[in-house]
C-alpha cells in the first residue's frame, strides 16, 4: 500500500481513497430549506423597490418614486410575518432586512426630498437629508440591539422605541403629498419641509413609545375573515384611486396617534410597578414561638422533609 502524503492535503487525499463516494470539501455545505429563502426574496424585492425609487427621483418622476417607497413599506410588513409563519427566521434574514430598511426608508426618502426641493436650499438642504438618513440608520441599529435585551418585560413588545423607519419614511414625504393635492410650491413650503424633515428624524431616534402593531392580525376570528378581506380590498382600491388623499390623511392620523401610544405605555408601566410592589409588600406569615414551633436556631438540627 502506498504511503499517504504528509500534511493536510495528504489527509484529504487519504480520506478520498478510503471513501471514494464522499468528497470532504462538500461536507461544509448544507441544503437550505425553501421556507428560509422566501422571506429573503421578499426583502430583496423591497430593496429593489427602494433603489428604483432613487432612480425615479433622479429622473423627476416623483409619482413612481413615492409608489416604490410605499410598495417597499408594504413588503417590509410582509417579510417578517412570512418568516414567522413559515418558521424560516434566521440571523441572516434579520441582518438583510435591516440593510434593506436603511436603503428603502433612510436613503431613498432623503434623496427624494433632496431632488424634489431641498436642493434649492443648497448645503442646508443636503444636511437635512443626511440627518434623516443617519437617524434612520441609528434607529435600525438600536432596534437590533433592543430585540436581544433579555430584561425587557413582555408587554414592551407592544411598543416601538421611536417612530419605526417605514412609518418615518412615509411620514417625511408628506410635503410632496400636499403638493400633489394642489398646495402651491413656494419657498415657505421648502423651508417648512426642511424643519419637518428634521422633526421626523428626531422622532425616529427619540425614546418615544409608539404602538408596534405586531400583534395585529396574528389571530383573526373566523367571523371576521370576510369583513377583513373586504376592508383590505377597499383600502387598496382607495390607495390606487386617491393615493395622495389617503397618504396625507394616514400620515396626519399617525402623527396624531403618537401621544396615545405614550399614554398607553405609561399605563402599562404603572401597572407593572404596582404588580411588583404588591409582590414585595406581600406579608409573610409569622411562625409563632411556642409548642410545636421551630426556632431559628433549631433549623440546622431539624432534618429536611422528604417529599
Amino acid at each position: 500500500m502506498p504511503m499517504a502524503p504528509r500534511g493536510a492535503n495528504g489527509y484529504i487525499w487519504l480520506m478520498a481513497i478510503q471513501s471514494p463516494g464522499l468528497d470532504p470539501r462538500r461536507r461544509r455545505f448544507r441544503r437550505i430549506p425553501v421556507r428560509t429563502l422566501a422571506p429573503n426574496i421578499v426583502t430583496l424585492i423591497a430593496m429593489c423597490a427602494g433603489l428604483t425609487a432613487i432612480r425615479m427621483a433622479f429622473e423627476d418622476r416623483y409619482v413612481l418614486a413615492l409608489a416604490a417607497v410605499v410598495f417597499a413599506a408594504v413588503l417590509d410588513g410582509i417579510d417578517g410575518r412570512l418568516a414567522r409563519f413559515l418558521k424560516g427566521t434566521s440571523r441572516f434574514g434579520a441582518e438583510l432586512d435591516s440593510l434593506s430598511d436603511f436603503v428603502n426608508f433612510g436613503v431613498a426618502p432623503a434623496l427624494i426630498l433632496y431632488f424634489w426641493g431641498l436642493h434649492e436650499l443648497r448645503s442646508v438642504g443636503w444636511i437635512a437629508a443626511m440627518v434623516f438618513a443617519i437617524c434612520a440608520g441609528l434607529r435600525l441599529a438600536r432596534f437590533n440591539v433592543m430585540v436581544e435585551d433579555p430584561d425587557r418585560p413582555a408587554w414592551a413588545s407592544n411598543f416601538f422605541v421611536g417612530v419605526p423607519a417605514p412609518m418615518g419614511a412615509i411620514a417625511v414625504l408628506l410635503p410632496i403629498y400636499v403638493v400633489f393635492l394642489g398646495v402651491p410650491r413656494s419657498s415657505f413650503l421648502i423651508w417648512s419641509t426642511l424643519f419637518y424633515t428634521l422633526a421626523i428624524a428626531l422622532l425616529m431616534v427619540s425614546r418615544l413609545p409608539v404602538f408596534s402593531g405586531k400583534r395585529v392580525g396574528t389571530r383573526v376570528p373566523p367571523e371576521m375573515v370576510g369583513p377583513l378581506i373586504v376592508v383590505m380590498v377597499l383600502w387598496i382600491g382607495l390607495l390606487m384611486a386617491y393615493p395622495w388623499i389617503l397618504l396625507t390623511a394616514g400620515t396626519l392620523a399617525y402623527l396624531a396617534s403618537l401621544p396615545f401610544g405614550w399614554l398607553s405605555y405609561r399605563r402599562y408601566k404603572q401597572r407593572s410597578r404596582e404588580a411588583v410592589g404588591e409582590v414585595i409588600r406581600e406579608p409573610m406569615l409569622p411562625s409563632p414561638i411556642g409548642e410545636g414551633a421551630v426556632r431559628p436556631n433549631d433549623q440546622a438540627d431539624r432534618p429536611s422533609r422528604l417529599n
